[in-house]
């Protein structure tokens, strides 16, 4: 990943982590918790690919399983959002822009519901069980409404900035572009000096010869006129 790419993103996750621990966890609202690391993850995936996707949401998926009050082994969460950001950077479009908002909020709910599923099967591997206390279908509709409601306001600002972080390729490769023909014509042609001068020397060269011709000619017209 570019150095710009990486930047970014450690910035926006360690944004979202702070504010869903100290804001949105504190909310006691029913069922799940808003996902603001989910969401930041999928807007990242959506224009980075499913490579930048992977391993952006394998790194906040793992700063969350560190960062307190986590009460969950190390690595569940950083699974699921890496699996989340990997599946959603597969639909990311060819030019990296979206055409209409139906899209991302359908990848909003598929992935609220997957990775609530896949975070409760993964927690069921290791003896985790709390989600059937709590309630599955409560958690998947709380889970899907909350970061559907959320995601408006984060994905598109989230896929904005990765965007403008985004060198542009076409002037990257008219810069190289005229980078080389400048050189070519450097090495190939000299420096303006001596072209300057070599276009004063064939001008010399002319106007030399000319005189010389001019010359030639009074000389032959003054011998005809001594032969007469």
């Amino acid at each position: 990943m570019r150095f710009n790419r990486m930047l970014l993103s450690t910035t926006l996750v360690i944004v979202a982590l702070v504010i869903q621990v100290t804001i949105l966890a504190r909310l006691q609202l029913p069922g799940a918790v808003p996902d603001l690391m989910l969401l930041t993850v999928l807007g990242f995936a959506l224009v980075y690919g499913h490579v930048g996707g992977a391993l952006i949401g394998f790194g906040a998926g793992l700063l969350a399983d560190l960062a307190p009050p986590a009460d969950h082994a190390a690595g569940r969460y950083a699974l699921v959002l890496c699996v989340i950001g990997y599946l959603a950077g597969l639909v990311k479009p060819d030019n990296g822009q979206l055409k209409s908002a139906t899209a991302p909020m359908l990848v909003v709910v598929a992935a609220a519901i997957g990775s609530t599923l896949l975070y409760a099967g993964v927690g069921a591997l290791v003896g985790d069980t709390a989600a059937r206390h709590v309630g599955l279908a409560g958690l998947l509709f709380t889970a899907a409404l909350y970061d559907l409601l959320l995601a408006p306001f984060v994905v598109p600002a989230i896929m904005a900035l990765a965007r403008r972080a985004e060198p542009d390729p076409l002037a990257e490769t008219g810069a190289a572009g005229a980078a080389g023909n400048l050189s070519s014509g450097w090495f190939a042609s000299g420096t303006g000096l001596s072209i300057g001068s070599q276009r004063g020397g064939l001008r010399g060269n002319g106007l030399r010869g000319r005189a010389a011709k001019a010359r030639v000619a009074r000389a032959g017209r003054i011998k005809g006129v001594k032969r007469l």
